[in-house]
């Protein structure tokens, strides 16, 4: 890839190449780390090891903090997201989603409450900056809306809840999920939460004036995790995927409903303040339960037949009914799964083929194809694919009996 001055560094990139960085992505117009341990040498899969085993170290700059602070904060933000801001207390965060007017997700951050009157959009990859910004100009609470200078790193892994207590104290240890907490790192101020992109036990480390500390941050997280084998990786997809965690932008994007994506548990039935997108949405939840959802696809969780799939899928591949049908839908994320030796996907099917057991057909390219020109068999299966160590809501509301879909 060319690196030039028209796509943004992130304070911690030079550290990624000296930690064997040899490729990067886009997202949110910033260069990202995506593979550490070279091909030859096992890639993305060797990388898979140290955050199911160890620990690992993550460079997630690219998502970009969105400060929104003031007397009307918490209204603003509750204006913008579908969930009920004036529940989340301070020093916690929470996964959300915003959508706009036709109910089409923009964003699912996390969003962190650092104080009563101050809220952080740790963003997925849109600019929301410019459409919060954008809303505020008609609305005009009473808040600043700001990217500010904070860089987040995750720290991820079996062993991440010791590596991070040998940072900042045994108190780190009872930090519960989504819960945040006021520190220093390598001499400087951070904020932790215990969230992350795996299922794994995980956490991230937003530096404050990250600009001018990154390394200080960085080499500090570094010597701590020396005595547990800590590793510099990529954001593991395929784990990620297992733990039926959702992509910006590949599994959805702002033509996707949130109940097309199993998100219909982020709009509330009982939230009485309006929002961006309620009306739509409370429409849609209305035709869905009537029996006539207005969208075509839902996203599934396939076990996927072929060769191993050991990297990034560079496209969409296609799904049909049958071997020789024409295409009904499109895998989204797909990846072999070391545990369950198999592959799985994200993909997006008709809704009426929707359940459990349904038989599809991938058209994988040839590397992974058992045999070149011909699809794969797949099967529709229960999302997420595994356990998860640090469960997401979908999955504590699946434990519960309860209907997260709707």
């Amino acid at each position: 890839m060319l690196i030039d001055t028209r796509v943004r560094k992130s304070p911690y990139w030079e550290l990624s190449m000296q930690q064997g960085c040899w490729r990067a992505s886009i997202y949110n117009r910033m260069y990202h780390p995506r593979g550490y341990i070279p091909r030859e040498e096992g890639g993305m899969m060797a990388e898979y090891q140290p955050l199911v085993n160890d620990v690992t170290l993550w460079n997630v700059a690219v998502e970009r903090q969105i400060q929104v602070k003031g007397p009307d904060a918490e209204a603003f933000v509750d204006y913008v997201i579908t969930r009920d801001a004036t529940k989340i207390p301070v020093m916690r965060a929470r996964y959300v989603i915003l959508c706009n007017e036709a109910g089409g997700i923009l964003n699912d951050p996390i969003l962190l409450r650092v104080a009563v009157d101050e809220f952080w959009f740790s963003l997925s990859d849109s600019d929301l900056m410019l459409w919060l910004q954008g809303v505020n100009v008609g609305k005009k609470f009473d808040v600043t809306i700001r990217e500010i200078d904070v860089a987040p790193v995750q720290v991820q892994g079996p062993k991440s809840v010791d590596v991070i207590a040998g940072l900042v104290g045994e108190e780190a240890r009872e930090l519960p999920s989504y819960g945040l907490m006021d520190a220093q790192v390598g001499g400087h101020d951070v904020i932790i939460s215990q969230t992350g992109f795996t299922g794994e036990k995980g956490y991230e480390i937003y530096l404050k004036d990250a600009t001018k500390y990154a390394e200080d941050m960085w080499n500090a997280v570094l010597a701590a995790g020396v005595p547990y084998n800590l590793r510099v990786v990529a954001p593991s997809h395929h784990r990620r995927i297992a733990a039926g965690i959702l992509s910006w932008g590949q599994d959805m994007d702002f033509e996707t409903y949130p109940f097309q994506v199993n998100l219909g548990y982020q709009v509330p039935r009982k939230k009485e303040a309006d929002y961006i997108g309620k009306e739509r949405l409370e429409q849609v939840r209305s035709e869905i339960e009537a029996g006539k959802p207005p969208y075509k696809t839902q996203l599934v969780g396939l076990v996927v037949g072929g060769k191993p799939i050991t990297d990034y899928a560079p496209d969409f591949w296609l799904v049909s009914d049958t071997p020789d049908g024409e295409a009904v839908g499109y895998v989204t994320s797909p990846w072999y799964s070391p545990e369950l030796e198999s592959n799985i996907a994200m993909a997006h099917v008709p809704v009426a083929q929707a359940e459990l057991g349904t038989e599809f057909w991938v058209h994988l390219p040839e590397p992974y194809a058992d045999t070149p020109g011909e699809p794969v068999r797949a099967e529709v299966v229960e999302m997420p694919f595994r356990p998860s160590v640090n469960p997401n809501q979908r999955e504590r509301l699946k434990v519960k009996g309860l209907d997260a879909a709707i």
